[in-house]
């Protein structure tokens, strides 16, 4: 493209020679800010991703919730009715074993007063009051009065088994009753029994769900980590680019009419090896919470060691989410002590690792406790100092919780809240300070 200018023009040559410095500068500015944009709206969409698997996540754990009190009322209910239905089992069978009595004694009865009549009669001896009359009132050898006595000894029999069939009668009905009871009973066990694979099916199935949408979310929580690190360090050399170092002092501003240029994108600054650095520097929508054994923050993005150290520990299923990484810092004023990183954290690192102040230890997601950090006792393995000393007893701000959230502020970032001051508890001789 043509400059406009005559070949013999000097001064249109000079102050094009002149606006070349301002030109370049320009360019390399409005790559600056295209350079912000994009990553901005990269970010934003890594968040929008990020938010609604986060949601999904969500939402399938509220059902499931949702499903096990459904599932645990309908084991209770299904406990229930089993122990009504043993309930009737018990009184079916002492209804059968009365009807088993009943009949036995009608047997017994009609044997007896069938010999009591023949004894009766062969001796002359009494049995009963009306069979006594019969027997001194009369003469025996009449057979009118045989005929009689006869008639009073079947009446007796008779009333007496009359009684017993009354009573098998009853508990015929009875047993019945609870055979149509239990019927009912186990009809209801079999439905309860059907809800229960029911709920359990559906457990299953949102489970599965579950795991894939924690696996969708992990996977767009690394992906936007990665792409802040990669912006961070694009940033990181476009400002130490020879084409971007400040003019001089004595150079005139640019063309005019322009708006002033735009500052480069902020992005955490990599700490030198060997020292201390802030480990929740890169975390998004961070928002500190109460001091208790360590410190609670809620946030979501990468979550980095503290400075040079070695991975002891990185599960723990005591801590909400499972999720317990701990590492021993190798250097620093805190040297041999132990730090932890607990709860809502997908973990990246393994035991035994080798971590720096620039290592991701894991990724903070956006779940229901937040996360905790602070000191973990010698052996990292889920315990902490504050745990240790008996400084922790469920809602209280401890000693070493209270020294590690002063660590946090000492390397720029905010602190936890206090729930009690002074906290509960002190720290051993020699702990350091901030």
């Amino acid at each position: 493209m043509g400059s406009g200018c005559a070949s013999s023009d000097r001064g249109c040559k000079r102050r094009l020679e002149i606006g070349r410095p301002y030109r370049r500068l320009l360019a390399v500015l409005l790559a600056l800010m295209a350079f912000s944009t994009f990553a901005a709206e990269k970010t934003a969409f890594g968040a929008t991703s990020v938010h609604a698997d986060q949601a999904r996540v969500n939402q399938i754990k509220q059902q499931l919730a949702a499903q096990g009190r459904v599932i645990q009322g309908v084991v209770s209910r299904y406990d229930q009715t089993q122990a009504e239905l043993s309930a009737v089992r018990t009184r079916l069978g002492t209804a059968k074993a009365h009807l088993v009595v009943d009949h036995r004694a009608e047997q017994a009865d009609a044997t007896q007063l069938r010999r009591l009549a023949v004894d009766t009669y062969v001796s002359g001896g009494s049995v009963a009051p009306t069979v006594s009359v019969l027997l001194t009132t009369s003469n025996l050898s009449s057979m009118a009065l045989r005929s009689e006595f006869m008639s009073a000894i079947s009446g007796k029999l008779q009333s007496t088994l009359d009684a017993l069939r009354t009573d098998r009668r009853r508990t015929q009905a009875a047993a019945a009753l609870l055979a149509a009871e239990r019927a009912k009973i186990r009809a209801t066990l079999a439905q309860l029994g059907r809800q229960r694979q029911s709920v359990q099916a559906a457990i299953s199935s949102d489970n599965a769900m579950l795991t894939k949408a924690k696996g969708n979310l992990q996977a767009a929580l690394r992906a936007e980590a990665a792409q802040q690190l990669a912006a961070q360090r694009a940033a990181e050399q476009a400002m130490v680019h020879p084409s971007v170092q400040a003019l001089p002092a004595n150079a005139t501003p640019g063309p005019p009419g322009l708006p002033p240029p735009s500052a480069p994108p902020s992005f955490p600054v990599v700490p030198a090896p060997g020292t201390y650095a802030n480990p929740l520097r890169a975390l998004s929508g961070l928002s500190p919470e109460r001091i208790d054994q360590g410190v609670d923050y809620s946030g979501y993005g990468p979550i980095y060691a503290i400075g040079n150290g070695v991975v002891l520990n990185t599960v723990n299923s005591g801590w909400p989410g499972g999720t317990f990484i701990s590492y021993r810092l190798t250097n620093g004023p805190a040297a041999g002590d132990v730090v932890y990183a607990a709860e809502d954290i997908y973990p990246l690192v393994q035991v035994g690792q080798a971590v720096t102040a620039n290592t991701v230890l894991g990724t903070v997601y956006e779940g229901p406790d937040g996360i905790e950090t602070g000191w973990a006792d010698p052996s990292g393995q889920g315990y902490t100092m504050a745990y240790d000393y008996n400084q922790f007893s469920g809602s209280n701000s401890t000693a070493f919780g209270y020294n590690f959230s002063q660590l946090l502020q000492y390397l720029g970032a905010p602190g936890g809240v206090l729930q009690n001051n002074p906290p509960t508890g002190s720290l051993p001789p020699g702990w350091p300070s901030w």
